[in-house]
């Protein structure tokens, strides 16, 4: 069974995307790089490097240095669905992502967005 077609597309593509996001709400681009640096592990010489390679997003995943151990506290809504209701983990882990990067364009508290840390 292949996986979905958000797997094969580019972290490339959809950083920029989160980043425009952020400035639309006038908040903080490098806070996405907080997030994402929070919850996958990389520094920004990865983060930089895989967007260079262009990586898709199941290897941006598979590569992750160290998920976060509190990414489980994740909940809430996102595209309709329940995060931590979804069963197929690497879409989980997207949707972890794309839900911190809402959080972030919301004007959350970051202490609040990276779950207490």
């Amino acid at each position: 069974m292949a996986g979905h077609r958000i797997f094969g597309m580019s972290f490339a593509s959809i950083y920029p995307l989160y980043v425009k996001k952020v400035e639309r709400k006038d908040r903080d681009p490098a806070d996405v790089d907080t997030v994402v640096t929070w919850l996958t592990g990389y520094d920004e010489a990865g983060l930089e490097k895989a967007i260079a390679d262009e990586v898709d997003l199941e290897t941006f995943f598979e590569q992750a240095p160290a998920m976060n151990e509190n990414a489980s506290l994740i909940t809430g809504v996102i595209c309709g669905v329940r995060v931590e209701e979804i069963e197929d983990p690497l879409m989980r882990k997207i949707r972890y992502m794309d839900k911190l990067v809402d959080e972030v364009a919301r004007g959350k508290k970051m202490a609040s967005i990276l779950r207490g840390e």
